[in-house]
């Protein structure tokens, strides 16, 4: 049976997450019309052939499938273009619609696509990962990187729909699958409540169980469309997304990227536990821990160079120009009670770096 959730804004979007894709889902979304796939050289071969049945069982004419390759340097200037005179070269019209196969390379790429091609055509996320069905497919945020730092373009772009097929998940190798528990356990800590009461099953959820992935999922999915109705472009509360993102992503940059995001966020997250020990007062940090070894997710990292990451920090987007003397985190009170724009200083932030190391 299919869960559904509505994000509510402006133009709301459903969120479906369903064992199978059926065709009645697809065809029930949007009027059936031309239609572009878009995937990777990933999961391509192991789900496009059916994806493409399903959207022309239901009446789409599917008049391209373009596969980049799989990981995060497809999230490029290069690849856009190439992707953008695909779409034109198919024939693709203003009133068609992209559908977007993979993770969050995939999603954040068919977003960024969709939302400037002829200035704008129907985008349908079709999240294959856990990562992407928790968290980048939900939100409207796409982009592609730069050389000088992860998604400096981009643009909010709203999705007609983001339907997950929960049998995707059989195919994701157990790594991934703890990278998307990483945002699972974030947005729990962040929500508290029932949610949070919900993460006792998150070793079961790395096992695989269907029941408690999809309550898992569609937890977090309901939390953050929640959060999003409320500041959809991140001018206030929408900032409490970014737990453990601020020293996460310097993580990842610092690494070039060969660290997954999942693992970063959950290495970050527990640097962020121990800013708030020292800024709020709050310890959390065995509660950090244990969440995330039941996860199956690191607390530490090896081998980093602190002034690394915190020089790759200083090139985060959501930085501002007043932050020269430091930098602004998430932190939480306690469960369920996050803070944003909590001033830290450069000393606070190696301090907490190097509390994560090794």
């Amino acid at each position: 049976m299919a869960a559904r959730i509505e994000v509510e804004i402006l133009t709301s979007y459903p969120v479906i997450a369903e064992a199978g894709l059926k065709t009645k889902t697809v065809s029930e979304i949007l009027e059936p019309g031309a239609a572009v796939l878009l995937t990777d050289s990933t999961v391509g071969p192991l789900h496009a052939d059916s994806v493409t049945r399903v959207l022309e069982d239901a009446g789409w004419r599917v008049l391209d499938r373009i596969e980049v390759p799989a990981g995060e340097s497809s999230k490029s200037l290069a690849i856009y273009s190439e992707v953008m005179g695909r779409l034109a070269r198919s024939g693709m019209t203003r009133d068609g619609t992209l559908f977007a196969l993979g993770g969050g390379v995939v999603g954040d790429l068919g977003g960024f696509i969709a939302g400037t091609f002829m200035r704008g055509i129907d985008f349908v996320a079709l999240p294959t990962t856990l990562l992407a069905m928790v968290d980048s497919s939900v939100g409207g945020k796409t982009g592609v990187d730069l050389p000088e730092g992860k998604n400096l373009v981009g643009a909010f772009v709203r999705p007609r729909a983001v339907i997950a097929n929960l049998d995707w998940l059989d195919t994701l190798p157990e790594r991934e699958l703890c990278n998307g528990l990483s945002e699972v356990v974030k947005m729990g800590l962040l929500s508290g409540g029932d949610y949070f009461a919900a993460l006792g099953s998150v070793g079961a959820a790395r096992a695989r169980d269907l029941d408690a992935l999809r309550t898992l999922i569609m937890h977090a999915v309901g939390f953050k469309a929640s959060v999003v109705a409320e500041d959809e472009l991140e001018k206030g509360r929408r900032a409490i997304l970014n737990y453990g993102h601020t020293i996460g992503h310097g993580l990842e940059a610092a690494a070039d990227y060969a660290l997954p995001h999942g693992e970063a966020v959950a290495t970050g997250m527990v640097a962020a536990s121990y800013l708030s020990r020292e800024k709020l007062g709050t310890d959390l940090t065995g509660l950090h821990e244990k969440l995330l070894r039941a996860a199956g997710l690191p607390a530490r990292v090896n081998s980093i160079d602190a002034e690394e990451v915190l020089s790759k920090m200083g090139r985060d987007k959501k930085r501002r120009a007043s932050d020269s003397e430091g930098y602004r985190f998430v932190l939480l009170e306690e469960v369920g009670r996050p803070v944003w724009d909590v001033p830290v200083s450069h000393d606070e932030v190696l301090r907490a770096i190097g509390a994560v190391s090794g």
